[in-house]
């Protein structure tokens, strides 16, 4: 029975390979980063007044200048089309028609161009290429798709050491060793439903987005390379994107306040406080920790979080310590491979019921009503 969105991940476990399953619940190292996001809102408790009249409540919040239907949207999750068949679409159009952002990932497998046609709403997230006529030309294809809202990812200059995938035998590029081959056919549903349905109708997957033109199919080793080439990028490549790019930008990955200065100074309209899930540096602290600090600096910008939300109670904590907006990556993508579209509208309206009813157990009727009041810091 799925109520919330753990039992999603429960679901997921047994529908997926083991590989593919740990590439989306793996962590770095000791997975330190990713328990902590955890940690950090379970820290936190909530103050909820009483006798405050909560009918007619609503959970619509503004960001970038548009109404969305609540205060979350879905974050940008690597090869979702191989996890689920049609995975980046199905996403798109739940988004699109529950009325949240959905931000389509760099190194995804279909075509940004397919994905705006399926939400005009949505945003991209790139992956910036290390040569900078490459980073140009990128650009230059986001413009011409038609994407509003652009998010550049900066917490990838160097590959992470996931030691996790490793032991459960997933790899960039995915290598059909025996092992692989007897996990894809001890789950023969996903086998059938997503992996050779995509081989019938699509092909075999592309990176789609990695540059301004195709990238390398999954089983390349050129895949491989295509990612490993940025620990030479800074600032000065976010200042040449802020001249070329027209639309709302966004950098993600940011975690210390002295970066959400940088990219206020710079000119971006918003970060997204993050530590890719635990997935880059281990021991990373977690964007709750890292909140307070970043608003103080962000000025006019937007603060948005991601990591470890799961509860209608985690976006309200959020809220209540500055963010403006929260993503959620993991959970979504679970839901989406146990049930496509279907499911996935299941677990976004799940949330939407959630932090409805915890907005009238606080005694708020709106999440503009969300104020630090709201939260006590247990230790």
């Amino acid at each position: 029975m799925i109520l919330n969105l753990d039992d999603y991940e429960i679901a997921a476990r047994r529908h997926l390979p083991r590989p593919l399953f740990q590439y989306i619940a793996g962590a770095a190292e000791t997975s330190a980063a990713f328990d902590d996001n955890r940690a950090a809102l379970n820290e936190l408790k909530l103050v909820p007044r009483v006798l405050c009249g909560v009918e007619g409540r609503a959970i619509r919040q503004r960001l970038l200048g548009e109404e969305w239907a609540a205060p979350f949207g879905i974050a940008p999750m690597g090869i979702s089309a191989l996890m689920a068949f049609d995975g980046d679409n199905v996403a798109a159009r739940v988004a699109n028609r529950e009325g949240i952002p959905y931000v389509l990932s760099g190194s995804s497998l279909t075509c940004m161009e397919e994905i705006i046609e399926a939400n005009p709403r949505a945003w991209f997230q790139a992956y910036v290429p290390g040569e900078e006529d490459r980073i140009a030309a990128l650009i230059e294809r986001v413009t011409r798709a038609g994407y509003q809202t652009l998010v550049l990812t900066a917490d990838t200059a160097v590959l992470a050491n996931r030691e996790n995938n490793l032991r459960a035998g997933f790899s960039t590029p995915l290598r059909f060793t025996p092992r692989m081959l007897w996990d894809f056919g001890i789950k023969p549903r996903w086998l059938f439903t997503t992996f050779l349905q995509t081989l019938l109708r699509r092909g075999m997957p592309h990176f789609e987005n990695s540059y301004a033109h195709r990238g390398a199919p999954i089983i390349s080793r050129q895949a491989a390379r295509d990612f490993g080439r940025k620990d030479h990028l800074n600032w000065d490549h976010v200042r040449r994107i802020r001249n070329q790019w027209k639309g709302n930008l966004i950098v993600k990955g940011v975690l210390s306040h002295l970066d959400v200065a940088l990219a206020r100074d710079i000119g971006c309209d918003g970060v997204v406080l993050s530590n890719h899930g635990g997935r880059q540096l281990d021991h990373a602290i977690s964007a709750i920790r890292a909140l307070p600090q970043a608003r103080v600096e962000a000025g006019h910008m937007v603060i948005m979080v991601d990591g470890g939300i799961r509860r209608g109670t985690d976006v309200v904590k959020a809220l209540a310590l500055g963010a403006d907006f929260v993503f959620i990556g993991r959970p979504f993508l679970y839901a989406s491979t146990i049930g496509g579209e279907r499911s996935l509208s299941k677990a976004v309206r799940i949330m939407k019921n959630e932090v409805h009813r915890d907005l009238g157990l606080l005694g708020l009727r709106s999440t503009g009503d969300i104020s630090s009041s709201s939260i006590l810091h247990s230790n």
